[in-house]
């Protein structure tokens, strides 16, 4: 039996799983079974955040986006997450990974459509000026100076 990890290290069971979103209320659904361990913030991180995501069977990682100003990262560690993008669909199994480099307008999304939870990584950028664009639906992030704002298409807060 191992001991409890002392900092730097970290037991991601000891860090709070968060659920839900700060999406706007009617893009919240399809996110509800998802919970996000930050294992970035319990380490202080400052330069990049590190989540450790799991999704419960038919829930999504987010509504289908993309930055403008943040690469993104997701290495799967169990499970089997469809990956949604501009070219289609393809299946992740456990240890396939796939990025997203910042400004590239193709939209990305993982859903859970497996019968058990999957889990995986995801890595970011720490950006506190970004914007995010969801192809899907009317929905538009701005974050300037860490502050962010959601908006519709045409500008108008939700």
């Amino acid at each position: 039996m191992s001991e409890t990890p002392k900092p730097p290290a970290v037991d991601p069971a000891t860090v709070p799983g968060r659920t839900g979103s700060t999406y706007p209320e009617q893009f919240k659904s399809a996110v509800e079974a998802r919970s996000k361990r930050a294992l970035g913030n319990a380490l202080s991180l400052t330069q990049f955040g590190v989540n450790l995501v799991t999704l419960e069977p038919g829930a999504w990682s987010s509504q289908r986006h993309w930055h403008t100003n943040e690469d993104e990262f997701v290495y799967v560690l169990e499970g089997a997450l469809t990956l949604v993008t501009d070219a289609g669909e393809q299946v992740l199994g456990p240890g396939m990974a796939a990025g997203f480099p910042a400004g590239v307008a193709d939209g990305h999304q993982m859903i859970n459509r497996g019968d058990g939870p999957a889990v995986y990584l995801e890595v970011g950028a720490r950006s506190t000026d970004d914007e995010v664009s969801y192809p899907d639906v009317d929905l538009h992030l701005v974050t300037k100076a860490s502050v962010s704002v959601f908006t519709n298409k045409n500008g108008d807060p939700y």
